[in-house]
C-alpha cells in the first residue's frame, strides 16, 4: 500500500516523550503550551498564537471570537464551496448566514469573478478562505476585494502549513488564521490546532473563550479591565466567567510533541513541495491541471486530479494498492448538512470537483519511485 499520509511523530519523538514523562511533568495545559505558541508565532511570522485541541475548534473559536467582539457589521459570511465541513459549519452553528463561493479553476481556491458577484449581491462582513491542498489562493485580488468592501478576512490554513504567496506564508493575510496538527497533516500533535493573529484584543478574547470564558490566561491589562468593569475581587475571579466560552484546551503533553515537530517542519515542507513538483511534471490529464499563481510555494497536502474517468481511475489506484480519497468535501453545496439548511447549491466548477475530483498520496516519506509509479498508474488509467 502507498498510503496517503504517514505520521510525522517518529520513534525519536516517542523516545523523547517517554524520557520527558519519566520526570512526572505537568500534563495539562501549562508552560509548554505557552512555549509552543511562541515558537509557532516565530516560525509563522506573526505576533500571537493560541493552541487549541483541533483545527476545527480553531475555526469555531475564530467565528465565535468575531461574534463576541461585535466587529462584523452584519452576519453574512462568504465561504468556499470547496473546503472542509468545519470551515463552514461553525458559522452555521453560531447563526451566521453563509453564502458559498465557487472554486477557482486554476488554484481550487476562491473564484474571483464569482466572489465579486457575491460581494455585490450580499454585502458580507466576513470572508473565510481555504488554501486548498496547500495551493495559495489569489491573494492580491482577494485582499483588494476585502479592503474595498470592508470585509474581515479569515484564513483556514489547515491544509497549507508553510505554503507561500509572493514570499509570505499563508496564515498571515487575514485577521485570524487556523492550522491543524491532526495525524497526517504537515506536522502532528496527535490532535491539535492553532489560531494565529496580530490583533492583541482578539488574542486575549481567544484565550478566554478557549477556556470556559474566564480570564486566567489573559494579559494583565485585560484581566484588570474585566475585574474593574464587573467589580470582581481576586478570590471570586478564580471562578468568574466573562464570556460564554468553550473548553478547547489542548495539553502540555501535546505541546511537548509540537515543539519537537517544529524542529523538523521546514524539512517536511520541502519534501512535500518537491513531491508536488514531481507530480505536476508527470501527471498527464487533458481535462484539468493545477496551475498555482506565479511566485507561489506549494506545501502540498495531497495532489489533486479531476477527471470524468474518475471511476476507472479509482479502480486502477485500488488495484495497485494506492490509497486515494475524494477531493476533500467536493462541494459543500452537495453535502447533506448544507442541503438540510439551505437546499442544494449548484456551482459550476465546484460541482465538477464534487463529481470528478480525487487526490493522490503526498507525505514526507513517500519516495520518488513511488510517486512515479502512482503517476504511471494514473496516466495509463486516463489513456484508456
Amino acid at each position: 500500500m502507498i498510503p496517503l499520509v504517514k505520521d510525522t511523530i517518529d520513534t525519536q519523538d516517542i523516545d523523547r516523550l517517554i524520557g520527558w514523562l519519566s520526570t512526572y511533568p505537568r500534563l495539562t495545559k501549562g508552560d509548554l503550551t505557552i512555549e509552543f505558541e511562541k515558537r509557532w508565532s516565530e516560525w509563522l511570522g506573526c505576533k500571537y498564537s493560541v493552541y487549541v485541541n483541533s483545527g476545527s475548534s480553531a475555526n469555531l473559536a475564530m467565528a465565535y471570537a468575531l461574534l463576541t467582539s461585535n466587529r462584523p457589521r452584519n452576519n453574512v459570511v462568504i465561504a468556499p464551496a470547496v473546503s472542509w465541513v468545519t470551515t463552514v459549519s461553525p458559522f452555521m452553528q453560531l447563526g451566521y448566514e453563509v453564502v458559498l463561493c465557487d472554486a477557482d479553476r486554476e488554484t481550487l481556491g476562491l473564484d474571483i469573478d464569482h466572489l465579486r458577484k457575491l460581494v455585490s449581491e450580499h454585502k458580507p462582513s466576513i470572508l473565510i478562505l481555504v488554501h486548498v491542498l496547500g495551493v495559495p489562493c489569489k491573494m492580491d485580488e482577494i485582499l483588494e476585494i476585502c479592503e474595498s468592501n470592508d470585509i474581515i478576512l479569515l484564513e483556514d490554513s489547515c491544509e497549507s502549513v508553510g505554503s507561500e504567496y509572493k514570499g509570505v506564508k499563508t496564515g498571515n493575510f487575514g485577521l485570524m488564521s487556523s492550522f491543524s496538527f491532526y495525524f497526517g497533516h504537515h506536522i502532528s500533535t496527535i490532535e491539535g490546532g492553532m489560531i494565529s493573529t496580530n490583533d492583541h484584543e482578539l488574542y486575549n478574547l481567544l484565550k478566554s473563550v478557549r477556556a470556559h470564558g474566564w480570564n486566567r490566561d489573559l494579559d494583565e491589562p485585560f484581566k484588570r479591565s474585566l475585574n474593574e468593569k464587573f467589580v470582581v475581587d481576586e478570590f471570586k475571579d478564580l471562578y468568574t466567567f466573562y464570556y460564554p466560552g468553550f473548553n478547547f484546551r489542548a495539553t502540555d503533553l501535546q505541546a511537548f510533541i509540537g515543539l519537537g515537530q517544529v524542529d523538523k517542519l521546514d524539512e517536511v515542507l520541502e519534501r512535500r513541495h518537491e513531491n508536488y513538483l514531481l507530480y505536476n511534471d508527470n501527471i498527464r490529464n487533458d481535462f484539468w491541471k493545477l496551475r498555482p499563481t506565479e511566485n507561489s510555494y506549494v506545501s502540498n497536502f495531497a495532489y489533486p486530479v479531476i477527471t470524468p474517468a474518475i471511476k476507472q481511475l479509482v479502480n486502477a489506484l485500488r488495484e495497485n494498492s494506492i490509497e486515494t480519497r475524494p477531493l476533500i468535501c467536493g462541494s459543500i453545496g452537495k453535502q447533506p448538512f448544507w442541503i438540510e439548511r439551505y437546499g442544494e447549491s449548484s456551482l459550476e466548477f465546484a460541482d465538477q470537483v464534487d463529481e470528478f475530483g480525487l487526490y493522490l498520496p503526498n507525505n514526507h516519506q513517500i519516495t520518488t519511485e513511488e510517486i512515479l509509479f502512482v503517476c504511471d498508474v494514473v496516466n495509463r488509467a486516463l489513456e484508456q
